[in-house]
């Protein structure tokens, strides 16, 4: 008997099924494992499903090809095998360990014939759970579950099968998935876990920023990101390969009371939606503080911490190996979250025009890291900052019913500029294309009459 919430993986015609009839026929046992367990047994979707077998590669690439639309085989190295169906991946990969060596940034790849000894190896209690999968009907699925990932499981608890410090040990990189569990499935971390990784958190430094990345990218968009990024700080982690984190844990000057960074910043990631960029960006957003900070007769201030905030941004999201793209954009969001703020002293049409030019397509989550921002108790600042972000943005509504506000451009573009004014290409067609670009932004749209008599003028003043 099948469980329900098993069904739609194991049941028969099912991918799971298709596949562990191929592994029998062939010799072997195959196991749903790791996250498709504890995924299915949570009933949370996961579209990606992981198998293990006594198998190697190559036999199991021998085995899927046939079945396989195509096959992925960039961790063939390590052990797996990837058969796309449908548009799924199916990941099989032959029992194994994972051990890094001394200060080396690769892991060793051992393989074994016992799907305990293969679980035992596994991050996280409830991550080491796999189901035999029957390769007819006259057979039933059988839970593996030699750590009490089950317990664990029901508990809400995050718990290393072996010692963390042997766990942490075989793969540094746990440490971080850790807390991204913490914040994917809103678990509480084992407390010997938590010390562990407070004595062990310098050995992440053995691993490569690709992965670290992937691992905090997962964090952010989780439901309960700001348990986790707490438990990044106070566990020193953080410090390993994003210190501008805890250094917001800025000292409260007993004169000057001001409110303490590292909550905000925690703050405003919880509240931001979970897309990527716009957590990284109220993440990073006040990253600039520190550097700025300075105490006068009115209190403590940091002023252009924005602009020392998006060059920070910028080197740490670098350093992550982020794409260029995505660093561009978080840090130009860090640098343009505190223009709105100078909206209460009144902004003409070109001031909102450019506001939605340096915005771009990220204006929407401009807007909201900037509503994000207010965390403080006083609910009339918070209303009155929520009621001004309410005003601009009825204000780019309606610039943007009467003029093409998405679309700044001049009427004419640069060969238009040099038939006209008989140039070749250089600097001086650059110098044209810019003032008809602040004309339009100053003064809104104009036809391409009125362009070319702007050019005469600019021809007439260089005569």
């Amino acid at each position: 008997m099948i469980p329900a919430r098993l069904r739609n993986l194991l049941s028969t015609g099912t991918a799971s099924r298709e596949l562990a009839k191929r592994f029998r026929e062939a010799g072997h046992d195959l196991y749903l494992v790791g996250g498709s367990v504890r995924d299915a047994l949570l009933d949370r979707p996961n579209e990606d499903l992981d198998f293990a077998t006594k198998a190697r590669p190559d036999e199991i690439e021998e085995i899927v090809r046939p079945w396989a639309a195509d096959l992925y085989l960039a961790g063939k190295t390590f052990g797996t095998i990837g058969a796309i169906k449908d548009g799924r991946i199916h990941e099989i990969t032959t029992f194994r360990s994972e051990i890094y060596r001394d200060e080396s940034r690769k892991p060793e790849v051992t393989y074994s014939d016992e799907i305990e000894e293969d679980l035992v190896r596994r991050d996280f209690s409830v991550n080491a759970m796999a189901i035999l999968i029957p390769a007819s009907d006259a057979a039933s699925p059988r839970m593996i579950d030699p750590c009490g990932g089950l317990t664990d499981l029901a508990l809400e608890v995050l718990r290393t099968p072996l010692d963390p410090e042997l766990s942490f040990g075989d793969d540094p990189l746990r440490m971080l998935r850790l807390f991204r569990f913490v914040s994917r499935l809103g678990f509480a971390p084992d407390e010997v876990a938590l010390d562990a990784v407070a004595r062990m958190h310098a050995r992440l430094g053995i691993v490569s920023a690709e992965r670290i990345k992937g691992e905090l990218d997962r964090l952010l968009i989780g439901e309960n990101v700001g348990p986790a990024l707490w438990g990044l700080v106070e566990t020193g982690l953080a410090g390993e390969f994003i210190p501008e984190l805890p250094a917001l844990a800025l000292e409260v000057d007993p004169i000057h009371h001001h409110k303490d960074v590292l909550a905000h910043t925690i703050a405003v990631v919880e509240k931001a939606s979970p897309r990527l960029e716009l957590r990284l960006a109220a993440l990073f957003h006040d990253v600039g503080k520190p550097a700025t900070r300075e105490f006068g007769p009115g209190g403590v201030s940091f002023y252009h911490h924005e602009v020392v905030g998006a060059r920070i941004t910028k080197r740490r999201m670098k350093a992550l190996r982020y794409s260029k793209k995505t660093t561009e954009n978080v840090s130009r969001l860090v640098f343009l979250h505190m223009r709105p703020h100078t909206y209460q002293m009144g902004w003409n049409d070109s001031a909102v025009r450019r506001y939605v030019r340096d915005a771009g397509d990220l204006l929407v989550d401009l807007n909201e890291l900037v509503r994000c921002d207010v965390t403080t108790r006083n609910r009339r600042r918070e209303r009155a900052i929520s009621r001004r972000i309410d005003e601009l943005e009825e204000r780019i509504a309606e610039l943007r019913e009467q003029e093409e506000l998405d679309s700044l451009r001049p009427p004419i573009d640069g060969n238009q500029v040099m038939a006209h004014l008989g140039l070749d290409p250089g600097p001086e067609v650059g110098e044209v294309m810019k003032m008809l670009y602040e004309r339009r932004i100053e003064d809104g749209p104009f036809t391409e009459d009125e362009a070319y008599v702007l050019l005469d003028e600019w021809a007439a003043e260089r005569r």
